[in-house]
């Protein structure tokens, strides 16, 4: 009885080296998308001569945290998926605000968004000619939820041979005319995400928030209003990886 437990456990762990050897998973993943029809005055390729602001992200206050970083994120890629869109970042977006003074309102303007869901006109046209844009980006992480549990265990040797770890999430982003304050486009993406791991790290949000805004732009630059992604769409797909250099 012995000899075959250890026989069973020296099996296993050669498996779990085996696996540990090899490169990482592949996420199962599939997000999709609800977007508005644009403007008949209003296309994609406005972006490419008239530059657009890219504010930080908002959430709920039971998320606060989490989006930070997602901004930055929607940026690249964006520079991946539609490269002929003239970005000002949003590292340039906060200092060209403080630089005008205008950080009072702008801290105010984002949180009446959390109760109204629109941005106010007046502080709106003010952060719009001190970036020097007229069309002004506002992403939103409106959930983010990680789970990790055993799909394959051997309980009497206490090994955890395969765990899944998955996660939601759900986006949104809108684009505003700063001179007008017309909400010219909106979209909202949820995405589901799983792979087969030996570790018990989560499927980051920095990979599912790539994934995500990945399918949004998409959409946006190739004027659909609902549509299904998943790993098929080798553009998307290929978001994620490491970090890009800017």
């Amino acid at each position: 009885m012995m000899i075959a437990q250890y026989s069973l456990r020296a099996s296993l762990m050669a498996l779990l080296v085996s696996l540990t050897a090899c490169p990482g998973s592949v996420y199962l993943w599939e997000v999709r998308t609800e977007s508005t029809r644009k403007p008949p005055e209003f296309s994609v390729a406005v972006l490419r001569h008239e530059p657009v602001g890219i504010l930080e992200a908002l959430t709920s206050p039971g998320l606060h945290g989490n989006e930070v970083g997602l901004a930055l994120s929607l940026k690249r890629v964006i520079e991946r998926v539609s490269p002929t869109m003239v970005l000002v970042p949003p590292i340039e977006v906060a200092s060209r605000i403080n630089r005008q003074g205008l950080t009072p309102e702008y801290t105010r303007m984002r949180m009446d968004y959390e109760q109204s869901n629109i941005l106010d006109r007046d502080p709106l046209k003010k952060i719009g000619q001190a970036l020097g844009v007229r069309y002004i980006l506002q992403p939103r992480l409106a959930a983010f939820t990680q789970t990790l549990y055993d799909r394959w265990k051997v309980p009497a040797l206490e090994i955890n041979v395969i765990r899944i770890r998955s996660s939601i999430i759900r986006l949104s982003l809108q684009i505003w005319d700063s001179e007008t304050g017309d909400l010219v486009w909106a979209s909202t993406a949820e995405g589901s995400f799983q792979e087969e791991a030996l570790t018990e790290d989560p499927v980051y949000l920095r990979e599912a928030g790539r994934i995500t805004w990945g399918s949004i732009v998409s959409d946006f630059a190739r004027d659909r209003t609902s549509s299904r992604y998943s790993p098929t769409n080798n553009l998307v797909d290929s978001l994620i990886g490491p970090d890009e250099v800017d």
